[in-house]
């Protein structure tokens, strides 16, 4: 990729104290002086890890896209209407948590880069910038999950206006590096547009509650759990009393990703905190668990200073609830408003095809819904869980946003971003970008070389041989890793302590696993295509040989004289053509029976039900043998039963019961592609 000319004098700049790492929020200023309004300005800026940006005191953006700090993603803003003759302000705000997460990899430093390019003349990242730590934000916080960032904890009494306020007494900016050195070794401009950002005002409550104030901890997020039950459904009056507790809660209409504020008048000594939900359990707001798997605290808290101030928190956060708690300490009248701030990406949309059924229609609807609020720089999985960009999900994500858009920035991005962030022994990253090892899913390896040869096939990709060029080294040492894996038996095994295949299905794991070999099948076959290699296709030809006599006598098994096949396996085998002509068809009715029958649970004897996600596959190997009848049943009877029930976006399971299950999950609206092909 073609690295842009970063102006002369340019550096990374970063806290005076070269610890200011953990939940660092920094504030840089730089004031300058015009003698008339700019023909041109623009600001081109990255920060490792977040950063906001305002100009004269208006906010403008946040940024960066997500990238590896080798690879890190330049903005550039028009700020041409925002400057003015006379004095300017320019105000960034950098936030870095000190650890990596699932969409961020830290390397030990904050800071960031960029210049101001007015009418030619630059106005770069150097020393003449003035930084300091926010006082308002508290170090010593919880994280948010084990996705995720920290807690935000707040004291509105030590925020300032100093995006506009004089910043003379602040210390000088730290030169950190270079703009290519040993922390960040590589700039190249954002691949995909930059987001849009809407402040709605929240005006009519889902619900209000009311009640005592109970005695505040360290834990925002537990707080609220105790609160909101001791809380009963109340109106909440003009004047509250000393010592309450006020709850609203706001319905967004469907899971997004947002902060959420409040701009109110406080007598001082208050809390305001900020909490989100994705569903509700029983009717009520199922508020999340962090004694539970993801660990999930996502409460905000800021402690609030006498007058009327805003209240909006740096990070942004996902869900369909929104949820606010005032905490009184005498008699107040706040004059409270609401709103969330959401970002979407500018998407140029295709017109969905009328399903000439009201269910399917309601489906499509549904399903698009899901993949515009999970589109956000690239493809996020589940904005609830983690606004991570998993690697496997953008196979059905991909797929399914060519039914509303030939925009193929978002597939190039996962496609990219996985070979910058490849192993030493050339396996890829399972999450986009994350430094989470103990997350690595081989089967999403494969996924990779399905993502390739989806680019050489997208309507609106011209440059699909350069693509396959530029990765074929990447391609073929990722191939070369593999094969170590292949066994005197002819079949692969995962290498310990790397997980085996991510499906939310009751199949078994145990190897040699026929659903495993069946995945790297597939991925040879794909990459043979793609590189019209003889030697990979002749790989290819001994695992099917393999697979057949390992895995079948009378019946194909799951694992060698084991379980028998599960309804992704069966499925794999039509898609690889491992079972053809006459004996797929038996197979493909099994596999469609076990669809239609809506049971959801795996009780012994029955064919294992694949997820949503893995029933893009199933949809692969009915469209393989002309199925698409098939295809349309199953949808309208499964992702029917959501869209009926007036569920605005696809679940990521069956059953989403568990407490962190996400009710809005990018793969599993693949059905819009299937609908709309």
């Amino acid at each position: 990729m073609t690295h842009p000319i970063t102006p002369d004098g340019t550096f990374w700049i970063g806290s005076d104290h070269p610890f200011d790492l953990a939940e660092a929020y920094l504030n840089f200023r730089r004031d300058l002086m015009l003698h008339e309004a700019p023909q041109k300005a623009t600001f081109t800026l990255t920060a490792d890890s977040r950063y906001r940006l305002w100009v004269n005191g208006q906010y403008l953006a946040r940024g960066p896209a997500r990238s590896w700090p080798d690879h890190m993603a330049l903005d550039t803003l028009d700020v041409t209407p925002y400057l003015q003759p006379g004095p300017n302000h320019l105000a960034i705000q950098v936030y870095s948590p000190g650890y990596s997460h699932f969409a961020h990899v830290h390397k030990a430093a904050t800071g960031w880069l960029g210049w101001l390019d007015i009418d030619a003349e630059i106005i770069p990242s150097d020393r003449h910038w003035h930084v300091k730590r926010d006082p308002s934000y508290d170090a010593q916080v919880p994280r948010v999950s084990i996705y995720g960032t920290g807690v935000e904890r707040r004291d509105m009494g030590q925020d300032t206006p100093w995006q506009i306020d004089a910043a003379t007494t602040w210390a000088q900016a730290r030169i950190v590096q270079p703009p290519e050195g040993p922390i960040w070794s590589g700039l190249h401009p954002r691949t995909v547009p930059h987001l849009t950002e809407t402040a709605t005002p929240l005006t009519t409550p889902w619900q209000t509650r009311l009640g005592p104030s109970t005695a505040a901890t360290q834990d925002p997020h537990q707080d609220l759990r105790q609160a909101f039950p001791a809380c009963p459904p109340a109106e909440i009056p003009t004047t509250l009393k000393a010592n309450q507790t006020a709850l609203w809660v706001f319905d967004l209409g469907h899971s997004q990703i947002c902060t959420a504020g409040a701009t109110l008048t406080a007598a001082g000594g208050e809390t305001l905190s900020v909490s989100y939900a994705e569903k509700l359990r029983d009717g009520e707001i199922l508020l999340s668990n962090p004694e539970t798997y993801c660990r999930m605290r996502v409460t905000d808290r800021a402690t609030l200073h006498p007058g009327t101030q805003t209240v909006e928190p740096f990070t942004q956060r996902g869900a369909r609830y929104v949820i606010f708690r005032l905490d009184t300490v005498d008699q107040v009248t706040p004059e409270i408003t609401f709103f969330s701030r959401t970002t979407h990406y500018p998407l140029q949309e295709l017109s969905l095809k009328p399903q000439n059924d009201p269910t399917l229609d309601a489906v499509n609807q549904m399903c698009r819904t899901t993949i515009l609020s999970c589109l956000q720089d690239g493809f996020v999985d589940s904005i609830w869980r983690e606004s991570s960009q998993w690697l496997g999900d953008v196979v059905a994500e991909a797929f399914a946003l060519q039914a509303i858009s030939d925009d193929p920035r978002p597939l190039a991005l996962a496609i990219t971003m996985a070979a910058q962030g490849a192993a030493p022994d050339g396996i890829l990253p399972s999450v986009l970008p994350g430094d989470v090892p103990a997350y690595v899913v081989t089967d999403y390896t494969f996924s990779w070389i399905e993502l390739l040869e989806m680019y050489t096939k997208h309507p609106a990709v011209t440059d699909a041989p350069q693509m396959i060029a530029h990765h074929r080294a990447t391609l073929e040492k990722l191939l070369a890793r593999l094969h170590a894996d292949v066994g005197r038996n002819g079949l692969i095994k995962s290498e310990p302590g790397r997980r085996l295949f991510l499906d939310w299905s009751q199949a078994p794991r145990a190897e040699p696993n026929l659903t495993y070999n069946l995945r790297y099948l597939h991925a040879l076959q794909t990459a043979a295509r793609l590189t019209a290699s003889p030697h990979t296709r002749q790989q290819a030809d001994a695992l099917r040989a393999a697979i057949c006599s390992k895995f079948h006598d009378t019946q194909w098994h799951e694992t060698p004289e084991g379980a028998p096949a599960s309804q992704l396996s069966l499925a794999l085998l039509i898609l690889t053509d491992t079972v053809t002509g006459p004996e797929a068809e038996p197979l493909a009715a099994r596999i469609v029976a076990r669809a239609l029958d809506l049971d959801d649970t795996a009780p012994p004897g029955k064919l294992v039900l694949a997820s949503p996600f893995m029933h893009h596959y199933i949809f692969q190997a009915l469209d393989h043998l002309g199925h698409s009848a098939q295809i349309r049943a199953i949808i309208k009877a499964r992702w029917g039963r959501w869209a009926n029930a007036g569920e605005p976006t696809t679940w990521e399971n069956w059953d989403i019961s568990f407490p962190d299950g996400s009710a809005c999950h990018g793969f599993s609206a693949h059905p819009l592609g299937w609908l709309n092909r």
